[in-house]
C-alpha cells in the first residue's frame, strides 16, 4: 500500500488564492470593462451596452487564464486588479464626462 503524502498547506492556499482571484477578480474586471465599453464606444447607447456585455465574457476568460498561468498568486492578483483599477478610473471619468 502506497502512502499518500498530503499537499502542503502553502500550496493549497496558493491555489485557493488563484481561484478567488479568477472568480472574484475576473468578475470585477469583466464588469468594469463592460461599463467602460458601454460608456466610451462611439455608437448608439444600446449597441454600446450589448457590445460591452458580450465582450465581458472575453475579459473574464482572459482573467481566468491569466490567474492560472502566473507563477505566483500575488502576480495573479496584481494582473487582475491593475486592469480593474484602470477600468474603474476610465468608468469614473466616463460618468463625469457624461454628467457634466
Amino acid at each position: 500500500m502506497k502512502s499518500k503524502t498530503a499537499l502542503p498547506l502553502s500550496y493549497r492556499l496558493a491555489v485557493t488564492s488563484r481561484v478567488l482571484a479568477a472568480v472574484i477578480g475576473g468578475y470585477l474586471m469583466a464588469s468594469l470593462a463592460a461599463i467602460c465599453l458601454a460608456l466610451w464606444l462611439p455608437t448608439s447607447r444600446a449597441d454600446a451596452v450589448v457590445t460591452g456585455m458580450m465582450s465581458s465574457f472575453v475579459f473574464y476568460l482572459l482573467a481566468v487564464l491569466w490567474c492560472f498561468a502566473c507563477r505566483t498568486a500575488w502576480r495573479a492578483w496584481a494582473g487582475v486588479m491593475l486592469p480593474s483599477a484602470l477600468f474603474a478610473t476610465l468608468a469614473g471619468v466616463g460618468f463625469w464626462v457624461a454628467h457634466t
